[in-house]
């Protein structure tokens, strides 16, 4: 598994990020600025970074081209925000950036980026990485793609989307049993359902049950959901 640096000035979002990566059984650092992400790329030389754009002190943006200037951009970085343009999106491929994750960050999406990113050629696993500089730009975008800030990242290919991962609305209970056993059996299909019908969305499932996301995916994981099944699927 992997060491991974996750730079968000979110509370939530970085609780979150590390509740799902180290379920994965990765290695997490949190950064909540650009100084703390300074010092534990330092420290830890991270095998990936998760880098939020929009920040107090320095902007991720700015921070990735620090790292590329002084050839500290020895690991894949996925840039996160919710408010990127296009342009943000390209110039942070061309310094160096691997792909981007739009908020709010489906558990679906986080997991195969992550994956596609620790899996491509990187001084940490191959020992050759093109140098990123000026007109480089890691993944060429078609002329034809949509140019939405995600194609920006990612070459025009798109994520697939989430698999249905749930059951249907109507569902029959036994009722035969402990109130525990037929509760945790009701709140289990109560949260598939609502994961498939959101396409996998934690942030919207959270929204519509009205739980925090942390206290959600640990409910979830108490209950035995098989969060992982949208990835296998489009795997």
């Amino acid at each position: 598994m992997a060491n991974i640096l996750v730079v968000d000035d979110e509370l939530g979002i970085r609780d979150l990020l590390s509740e799902i990566l180290n379920d994965e059984g990765h290695n997490v650092e949190l950064a909540q600025n650009a100084a703390q992400a300074r010092s534990a790329r330092a420290r830890a030389r991270p095998d990936l970074v998760l880098l939020d754009i929009w920040m107090p002190d320095t902007d991720g943006v700015t921070l990735l081209k620090e790292w590329s200037s002084t050839g500290q951009l020895t690991m894949p970085v996925i840039m996160m925000s919710g408010h990127a343009t296009i342009e943000t999106a390209v110039e942070a491929t061309k310094i160096g950036a691997q792909s981007f994750l739009e908020k709010p960050i489906t558990m679906q999406k986080l997991l195969k980026a992550v994956e596609g990113a620790l899996t491509r050629e990187t001084p940490g696993n191959a020992g050759i990485r093109p140098k990123p500089g000026p007109g480089y730009v890691s993944t060429p975008i078609p002329p034809m793609a949509e140019l939405t800030v995600e194609a920006a990242m990612t070459g025009g290919q798109t994520i697939p989307a989430p698999v249905e991962m749930g059951p249907q609305a109507r569902q029959t209970f036994e009722l035969d049993k402990p109130l525990r056993d037929a509760r945790d059996e009701f709140e289990k299909s109560y949260f598939e359902f609502h994961l498939a019908k959101e396409g996998g969305s934690m942030t919207r499932v959270a929204e519509k049950t009205g739980l925090e996301r942390t206290h959600l995916y640990r409910k979830l994981k108490q209950l035995g959901v098989d969060l992982s099944r949208g990835k296998r699927s489009a795997g």
